[in-house]
Parts: structure tokens; sequence; C-alpha cells
């Protein structure tokens, strides 16, 4: 062989040995296939639902210990107590407002036993800055003037419990109206003069609620006296 030949040789040697890394790099280690797991089914949580208040009944008419409008005669109304048991206590009711239609005071009348000095009571009711002092003054149809003191006041109003003879329920009965007259403690220069009305009264006086059973009355709501 000659020179040039062994030369060759060589070099082509020495090429293979250098490319045996390179293939090696070439071939890249087989990886084993990824494994597919199952993953379990999610359920889904139930609504957490709150405690939930169903509601009661509600009873539209009034409740034992609670006032109720039973009747109307003309400007008056029968406003009796629900009772568990019993006849329920009545009275004759009247709103008193000024001229500015507001309420302003209240009187409530209720026959009384006969043989006693007062054939009727009545329960007044004043706002609470009523001049006291001053009492109350209460005319029938122009006539005559009675002055009554108040008894006593809570938060309602100053109350004056009064009594009427019969001949003074007489006046109601045949009177067209009367007039009371409060003095307000923030003005005692001035005084409110309200009007009763008397028409009705006379029916109202002479009703009585126990010839009624409470349960064959239908109230009517909207005619729930203003406290």
């Amino acid at each position: 062989m000659s020179m040039l030949d062994r030369v060759a040789a060589l070099c082509l040697m020495l090429l293979t040995v250098q490319a045996l890394p390179l293939a090696a790099q070439d071939t890249a280690p087989e990886t084993p296939a990824e494994t597919s797991v199952e993953q379990p089914a999610v359920t889904p949580a139930p609504d957490v639902v709150p405690p939930l208040d169903m509601g009661t009944p509600v009873d539209a008419g009034p409740q034992v210990g609670q006032p109720y409008i039973r009747q109307t005669f003309g400007d008056w109304s029968m406003r009796c107590e629900r009772v568990a048991d019993g006849p329920e206590p009545c009275e004759l009711y009247q709103l008193l407002l000024n001229d500015q239609g507001v309420a302003v005071a209240e009187i409530s009348m209720f026959p009384l036993p006969p043989g006693g000095q007062a054939a009727a009571g009545a329960n007044i009711v004043a706002p609470l800055e009523t001049l006291l002092t001053e009492q109350l003054t209460l005319t029938v149809d122009g006539g005559a003037a009675r002055r009554y003191p108040f008894s006593f006041c809570n938060m309602a109003g100053c109350i004056a419990r009064v009594g009427f003879s019969a001949e003074e329920v007489a006046l109601f009965k045949r009177g067209d109206s009367a007039t009371l007259r409060i003095v307000p403690a923030m003005a005692p220069d001035q005084e409110f003069v309200l009007t009763i009305s008397l028409t009705g009264f006379t029916a109202g006086y002479e009703y009585d609620p126990a010839t009624e059973s409470a349960t064959e009355l239908a109230p009517d709501p909207a005619a729930t006296p203003a406290p």
C-alpha cells in the first residue's frame, strides 16, 4: 500500500470515530407511553337552603283587648272592646276636629245604671299641651256652659271624667251641636273651640250592644278610631 493510500485510510477511520457520538445523540431513547388516568365524576353539591318562614294566617278581625267600631250612628260611633267571653264594654265615641280637619280631642259617652246622680258618664281627652288650670268648658246649643276639671294625663292626653244628669242627656238628644273649649298651655291667651256634632247621638245612646252578638257583626277596619 502506498503512502497516499495509508493517509486516506487513516482519515476515514478518524471520521468514523467522530461520527459515533453524533449518531448516539440522534437516536432519542424511547419514552414509555403516558397512561391515561380516569378522573372520578364530580357530583355537584346540593343547594343549601336557609330556614324559611312560611307565615301565619292573619285574622282581619279585632283581637281580644283591641277596640273596634261596632256600629255607626250619624257622626257618632259605637266603639267596643273585644273580650274573650261575656258582654263587651262599649261607648259612644266621636273624634273632634278643628277648622283645618286636624284631630284635636275626643269624647266618649256611656249610660250609667239608674239611681245615681249621673245618668251618663263621659271621658273627654284633650292634648297634653292643654292648660289644665283653665279646665274645659262644654255648652249644648249655645245654652248654659259648664266647666269640668281634668282628672289625669297619660300618653294619650289629658282626660276629664265627667258626669251628666238625665236633663243634660236630654239636651244632647234634642240638640244639634255642642261646643268644647280648651286652652293651649303654650298660648294661654288663645283657645280651641271644637264642635261636637249631635247628629246620630240619640240613636247611638239608646242602642243596646248586648242585643247583638259580636260574632254576627263585621267591623269595618277602616272605621277603627285613631289612638
